[in-house]
């Protein structure tokens, strides 16, 4: 199947923004989780990443001037975001994602869950692993304009320097990460966005 193809199947699979908070909440709800693998690890990934969600969807303010920048993007777009409701990275940047397309609505949200969407996920990996999530902008004829993720550009720097020099990701580290994440406010986020559709 052509790239195209797997991007427009995906698609008729997605759902909205309020559609993908509601089930979360849903999943709370009955105690479980996005994807095939129900542990109890991820179920509450998933109750932890639901009062992430809740907080952001409040408190996220994007700056009058970079704000601005989307509100005059002239292009049509779609953010086809690959997630889980168990991701942590997901948690911390769909809504910061969410809060940039309600500013235009030319730029609409669609979210699909990783598991149940493999071959797109596969057109998207880093570095060979299906890190999530993933923002693929779209044109209207559902051409891939640029791929954004699975963390903004400063995260991923932290990520890459300390696995250079500790090979893998301690607790700590991703502890760290998470409190960076609430010191950024979604800035980062929005300055790679900036970036991207800058040169689109």
């Amino acid at each position: 199947m052509e790239k195209k193809q797997i991007i427009q199947k995906s698609l008729l699979k997605s759902i909205s923004y309020t559609t993908y908070r509601n089930l979360i909440d849903k999943m709370v709800e009955e105690g479980k989780t996005s994807g095939p693998e129900q542990t109890q690890d991820l179920i509450d990934y998933t109750a932890l990443n639901e009062k992430r969600y809740k907080r952001l969807d409040k408190t996220i303010k994007i700056s009058e001037e970079k704000a601005e920048f989307f509100k005059n993007y002239s292009k049509s777009v779609t953010f086809l975001v690959i997630t889980e409701t168990w991701c942590g990275d997901a948690a911390q940047i769909v809504p910061v994602i969410n809060k940039i397309a309600e500013l235009n609505p030319k730029i609409t949200l669609k979210l699909v869950f990783r598991d149940e969407n493999e071959e797109l996920m596969n057109l998207f990996l880093t570095n060979g692993g299906k890190a999530i999530p993933i923002v693929v902008v779209l044109d209207l004829e559902d051409n891939v304009l640029a791929s954004w993720g699975s963390r903004p550009s400063i995260a991923t720097k932290m990520v890459e320097d300390y696995k250079a020099q500790h090979g893998k990701l301690s607790a700590e580290f991703k502890e760290e990460l998470q409190k960076w994440y609430n010191q950024d406010k979604g800035n980062n986020i929005v300055d790679d966005f900036i970036k991207i559709l800058s040169e689109k």
